[in-house]
C-alpha cells in the first residue's frame, strides 16, 4: 500500500467517496450490522437498555451532549480521529455551577469519569480546516473514524461538535513520508506504576487514587524523549487496555510528567456483541496489526513490561510483521511489582524472543536507553 492512501481495513465514512447505488434488482449484501444484530451478547443488550434508560433520565434533567476529543494520527492522505460523546449538565455560562462543573471534570480522582452517560449513535460533525464530514458514534458514544483528507506533515487541529454543542478540539499528527521509525508504548507498569493485573489494586488506581499520587516509571519519560529526538515527527502511540473514560486523566499525567505527545489507543470496557467482556490482549494485537497496515514503511520500537502479556504480544507481532519492528524494549518489574502484578516467573523464563529485531531489558528507562544504544 502506498503512503498517503487510506488503510484498506479502516472504517471510512461513505460520505467521503462517490458511491455507486446498487440496482434494486440486485440482492443486498449482508452487512456487518446484520450479523452483529443476530449474535449480540445478552449482556450487551442489557447494557444498551441501561444506557438508554440513563440517557432518557438525564436528558429530562436538562443534560446536553458534550464531545470529549482525543488526539489522533495520520498519513499524507488520511487521518484517524477519535472522540466520545457524553451527556453533561447544561449550566449557564459564567455561573457558579459551571465553574464547579469545570473543576469537577478536572478532578484528580478517576471514579467520576466512569459515571458519565454516553450517547448511543450520536451524530457528530468533524471539521478539519475547510473540510467537514458527519459521522455516527458507536453504542458507547465513541467515534473512531478514518477521514480521507490531504494534509501537510505536522500538527493539525480537528474540531468536533454534536447537536449544537460547543466545539471540542484535538490534535492530529500527520507523519511525513520520510519517517522510518515510530514508537508504540504500553502504559500500565511501563510509563506509570499501576500493577494493573491485580483486580483490586487496578480498581483502586482507576477509581480512587489521587491523580497526582500516580507514580511515573523512573527514567521512562527521558527514555521516550531521547527516542523521539532520533527522528523528526516520529509517530508516538500509547497503547493500553485502559478504558476511554480515563483518557483525560491519562493525558494530564503524561503531560505533567513530560512524556512526549502522542495518540492514545484505549478500549471501551464492558460487553461486546459476542462476549461478556472485551479482551485487552486482542485489543493490543488488533491495534498493532492495524498500525503495520497503515504505516507499511515504518519500523516500530515496541515498549512494554514483563508483568502482563506484552512480551508474547510483541513476539507474535514480530513474527507476523518482521519488517515493521525495529526493536523491542521490555521493562523488568521489581520483585514487589511482580508480586502485585501476578507475574508467573515460569512463563517469563520460558519466553524466547523471536529472531530478527533486537530485544533489550531493564528495570528503568535509563537502563533501557543504555541497552538500546548498543543495538540500534
Amino acid at each position: 500500500m502506498a503512503r498517503g492512501d487510506a488503510p484498506a481495513n479502516a472504517r471510512v465514512s461513505a460520505k467521503l467517496y462517490d458511491v455507486t447505488p446498487t440496482p434494486k434488482t440486485a440482492k443486498r449484501p449482508v452487512s456487518r450490522s446484520d450479523v452483529t444484530k443476530d449474535v449480540m451478547h445478552r449482556a450487551a443488550r442489557l447494557e444498551d437498555r441501561y444506557h438508554a434508560w440513563r440517557e432518557r433520565r438525564v436528558r429530562r434533567h436538562g443534560h446536553t451532549p458534550t464531545v470529549v476529543a482525543y488526539p489522533g494520527y495520520g498519513d499524507g492522505g488520511w487521518v484517524r480521529v477519535m472522540c466520545r460523546v457524553l451527556l453533561t449538565p447544561n449550566h449557564r455560562v459564567g455561573s457558579r455551577a459551571e465553574r464547579l462543573a469545570i473543576k469537577r471534570r478536572a478532578s484528580v480522582r478517576g471514579w467520576r469519569s466512569f459515571l458519565a452517560v454516553p450517547v448511543n449513535s450520536a451524530k457528530v460533525t468533524i471539521r478539519i480546516g475547510d473540510f467537514t464530514v458527519d459521522v455516527t458514534a458507536d453504542r458507547g458514544g465513541v467515534v473512531d473514524e478514518v477521514i480521507k483528507v490531504t494534509l501537510k506533515p505536522g500538527k493539525h487541529t480537528v474540531h468536533f461538535s454534536c447537536e449544537g454543542s460547543a466545539e471540542a478540539s484535538a490534535t492530529v499528527r500527520v507523519t511525513p513520508e520520510t519517517a522510518t521509525l515510530g514508537i508504540v508504548c504500553d502504559v500500565d507498569d511501563t510509563v506509570m506504576v499501576t500493577a494493573l493485573p491485580r483486580p483490586f489494586l487496578a480498581a483502586w488506581n482507576s477509581f480512587v487514587l489521587d491523580e497526582h499520587a500516580r507514580v511515573p516509571t523512573p527514567g521512562m519519560a527521558v527514555f521516550l524523549s531521547k527516542l523521539v529526538n532520533k527522528q523528526k515527527r516520529m509517530p508516538v502511540i500509547y497503547l493500553s487496555t485502559g478504558a476511554w473514560n480515563v483518557a483525560p486523566t491519562l493525558t494530564r499525567f503524561l503531560s505533567r510528567n513530560l512524556y512526549p505527545e502522542g495518540a492514545l489507543l484505549l478500549t471501551d470496557w464492558g460487553p461486546t456483541h459476542d462476549r461478556m467482556f472485551r479482551s485487552g490482549r486482542e485489543h493490543k494485537q488488533r491495534s498493532l496489526r492495524r498500525l503495520a497496515t497503515e504505516f507499511p514503511n515504518i519500523r516500530w520500537i515496541l515498549i512494554g513490561d514483563d508483568g502482563q502479556h506484552d512480551q508474547h504480544i510483541y513476539g507474535d507481532f514480530q513474527r507476523e510483521f518482521p519488517q515493521n519492528v525495529a526493536a523491542v524494549c521490555i521493562r523488568r518489574l521489581s520483585a514487589s511489582e511482580a508480586v502485585f502484578a501476578g507475574r508467573n516467573k515460569k512463563n517469563v523464563e520460558q519466553f524466547v524472543p523471536p529472531e530478527g529485531a533486537p530485544w533489550v531489558y531493564g528495570h528503568s528507562g535509563g537502563t533501557l536507553l543504555k541497552q538500546l544504544k548498543k543495538v540500534l
